[in-house]
């Protein structure tokens, strides 16, 4: 997400930093640059000229070109004006209304609004613990209903009955009233979409908005729509009221200007973004935290609240105290894989610490496949229980089974069983009150910034990170 626009913004604001005094002349070139950037990120003109105004007015005062980190202060004024334009403070979904909270998804075919719909419902079920219930009114696309009945199954999501003919208004109506006379906390109308806005369309919708009066009315909108995005916005607006955006495959976006466009022009906050197809892949969006990412900052709030969402507790805790009697084995070592694909995987991880961009970048360059996250289980998975325990008794035999059975070659299983053993060490080294002990498995205490292990990190090519 805003890889593209991250990169060159990085760009542009270390040769800042670089620097002990700036001119007006100097932030002018900058935000040239930045204006460029924007651009180039999809953001439209509109939005860019306003944005690029409000940052030149503060950052040409003399509290800024006077300040003895100029370079910083600019930087700080451009994340409170990004912040400003994703909409400050966090905003989630609205359920404070009378029973049954009516949530209707609306936005083009293909955006992935049925999707949404279900992940928004799994997502007030599990969280909000509400009790849900979902109506498709798609009758032209060919088994829209059929596809949110499925999602609904795999969700544990109920989801209306379908009747044969029925209209979008009256399948509204029916939705609405079986929400009431069965408790339900919030139902979800699935609109229609189309290729494209028209008449039709926006009729329709509307017709459904006077019968079903929803308290929240979500544009899900694709996050590679480009420039696209604003006059999609902007129509619908303007036809039906939006209350809030839902922001779909931002994992896949490397630009994000779509984001930045739509927030802009409606005024209408991003509430929801999803960053995957999994039905628990979406994520509440917060400006701040996107803002800093955006400028290389990081976002270590969301990662750790990430990580205490998938995380296992009770298995951290047993680890974390085998480690403490300095042992570690492979089971281990699987848990630690597996735990870092949940949280995102090393890109994923990478992308939410502060400075780390240019890292992350080479690691894109140096072809990173984080399937070898799963080739590294399947290895551990081939072994014995006992083997796992006590890696030291796996001789070449051993080693031949366990490679054939993973599907890799044996000295893809080398590679695994020295990182292991070099992290084993470690912990073993901790137990002893060795100089370095977990403290050298990221080159802590030395100053400067975290070295990799000697073995170096899972999934990364070998020697990458080492000076």
């Amino acid at each position: 997400m805003f890889d593209t626009l991250t990169n060159r913004l990085g760009q542009v604001f270390d040769r800042l930093r670089g620097r002990g005094a700036l001119s007006e002349g100097d932030v002018n070139e900058a935000l040239r640059e930045v204006r460029v950037a924007l651009l180039e990120a999809d953001v439209s003109l509109g939005v860019v000229k306003d944005f690029i105004e409000k940052v030149r007015v503060k950052a040409v005062g003399q509290d800024v070109l006077r300040s003895v980190t100029p370079g910083q202060q600019v930087v700080k004024i451009v994340h409170d004006e990004l912040t400003a334009m994703l909409g400050d403070t966090a905003s989630g979904i609205d359920l404070e209304a009378p029973a049954p909270v009516v949530i209707m998804m609306v936005g083009l075919q293909g955006s992935g609004k049925t999707t949404s719909t279900a992940k928004i419902a799994l997502r007030l079920t599990r969280k909000d613990r509400k009790k849900v219930l979902m109506a498709s009114l798609d009758v032209q696309r060919p088994a829209a209903q059929e596809q949110l009945k499925i999602l609904g199954e795999q969700a544990g999501v109920a989801t209306l009955p379908v009747i044969a003919g029925q209209m979008p208004a009256d399948i509204a109506k029916r939705a609405v009233t079986a929400g009431r006379l069965s408790g339900y906390d919030v139902v979800m109308l699935d609109t229609a979409g189309r290729l494209h806005i028209d008449e039709q369309l926006m009729a329709e919708i509307a017709a459904v908005r006077d019968i079903a009066r929803p308290h929240e009315t979500l544009l899900v909108a694709d996050a590679l729509t480009g420039q696209d995005a604003v006059n999609i916005a902007k129509t619908f607006k303007d036809r039906v009221g939006i209350t809030g955006l839902v922001l779909t495959r931002m994992d896949g976006d490397g630009r994000g200007g779509a984001a930045l466009s739509m927030r802009a022009v409606t005024g209408a906050p991003i509430k929801l973004v999803g960053v995957g197809e999994k039905l628990d892949a979406l994520e509440d969006f917060h400006p701040g935290r996107v803002a800093g990412r955006i400028l290389g900052m990081g976002d270590i709030v969301s990662l750790v609240e990430k990580a205490g969402e998938t995380l296992d507790a009770e298995k951290a805790q047993a680890m974390a105290k085998r480690m403490e009697q300095g042992s570690f084995t492979l089971d281990d070592l699987a848990e630690q894989l597996r735990q870092m694909q949940r949280i995102g995987g090393m890109k994923g991880v990478l992308g939410m610490l502060p400075g780390v961009g240019k890292i992350k970048t080479a690691i894109d360059q140096a072809g990173l496949d984080e399937k070898v996250f799963l080739r590294q289980q399947a290895m551990i998975s081939s072994m014995t229980r006992k083997e796992r325990a006590k890696p030291e008794i796996i001789n070449g035999s051993r080693r031949k089974r366990i490679a054939k059975g993973a599907g890799v070659d044996v000295a893809e299983l080398n590679k695994l069983l020295k990182m292991h053993r070099q992290m084993a060490d470690m912990m073993k080294d901790l137990k002893k009150g060795k100089k370095g002990g977990l403290g050298a498995l990221f080159g802590l205490g030395g100053g400067g910034m975290p070295q990799l292990p000697p073995g170096g990190l899972p999934g990364l090519p070998p020697g990458f990170g080492r000076k």
